[in-house]
């Protein structure tokens, strides 16, 4: 299949480089940001470590909306979600959505989908999360972390069921890519599982301006997780939302990938030092939503989500 990935950052940059190194599928980039495209333009390619190790330059296509032409098989969408109404009106008003074209994200937090299927059917949104850490540098800059082979995501069908045949290709490409897929049939309990996950690492790393595995050295980090765990997942189980992963499991994930990934500043750190807004309001903001919608109030996550914002704030001073 062809691939056209719209949003080339961090993740953007992992997936469809490694499609087209791995897995030698044909891959085109689309971007707005013009340092990034520029850069790539004038250096030949995307520039791209592993741990800091290697760095190298890897040809690729870029393009902005408004130039291009290709009508590739499978879009992958990786913008913040801040971003992506925006972005999905640019595209489609450029010409790039075609019928029968495919769609995949595995952004972080909720609430792309309900943008995504404006432009596409249900049936052709396939949903991912992804344990994949990746950092962008600067524009056409990319690091990926971790050791090759340690890669692992989860995808699955927007409007659920077994896999299509369609599906089986996407996920047998990024099975060549390395990128790890594993089909999970619910893809609400699958996404959720990740944004309770990124509620504990994410946020708190954010928070204490720390990388992972500076994080995972407080010996009661699995005490705050479980407090942050607990309210999530009540919240989930009065939506009647079943997470694909247990408490317990959650808890435990958070040594485990913390520990494999002890280099890694979480994306949404990587806004905040940058001045940027972050995605609290669509992680921690949106598990307190659920609570709220049922009754539960997540006092936990509704603090740490103004106190995000608070920080945001106080940069001005700093």
């Amino acid at each position: 299949m062809k691939y056209g990935v719209i949003g080339a950052g961090a993740m953007g940059y992992r997936y469809g480089v490694m499609l087209q190194e791995n897995a030698g599928a044909e891959v085109d980039f689309i971007d707005t940001w013009e340092p990034n495209v520029e850069k790539v333009r004038e250096q030949g390619g995307v520039s791209v470590a592993r741990d800091h190790q290697n760095r190298r330059v890897i040809p690729i296509n870029i393009y902005y909306p408004e130039e291009y032409q290709g009508k590739p098989d499978v879009w992958i969408i990786f913008k913040k979600q801040m971003q992506l109404e925006d972005e999905l009106k640019r595209d489609a008003a450029a010409g790039l959505f075609h019928k029968g074209q495919y769609v995949f994200s595995a952004m972080n937090g909720m609430g792309h989908f309900e943008k995504i299927v404006k432009y596409f059917s249900a049936e052709k949104i396939l949903c991912g999360t992804a344990m994949i850490a990746t950092r962008l540098d600067g524009p056409a800059n990319v690091d990926f972390m971790g050791a090759k082979g340690t890669e692992q995501m989860h995808i699955s069908q927007y409007a659920g069921g077994k896999p299509t045949t369609a599906t089986q290709q996407v996920i047998a490409d990024f099975k060549a890519a390395s990128l790890g897929p594993i089909f999970v049939e619910d893809y609400l309990g699958m996404c959720m599982s990740k944004v309770v996950f990124n509620a504990v690492v994410n946020t708190l790393c954010t928070m204490f301006e720390v990388q992972m595995g500076q994080f995972i050295e407080y010996e009661g980090v699995p005490k705050m997780a479980e407090q942050l765990f607990n309210e999530a997942y009540d919240a989930c189980e009065r939506a009647g939302i079943h997470l694909i992963e247990t408490r317990q499991e959650e808890i435990d994930s958070v040594t485990t990938i913390s520990h494999e990934y002890k280099y890694h500043y979480p994306s949404m750190y990587q806004d905040f030092s940058k001045g940027r807004s972050t995605e609290v309001d669509y992680i921690n903001g949106y598990i307190a939503k659920i609570g709220r919608e049922h009754d539960y109030v997540c006092r936990t996550h509704e603090f740490v989500t103004q106190q995000v914002h608070l920080a945001e704030l106080m940069r001005k001073y700093h």
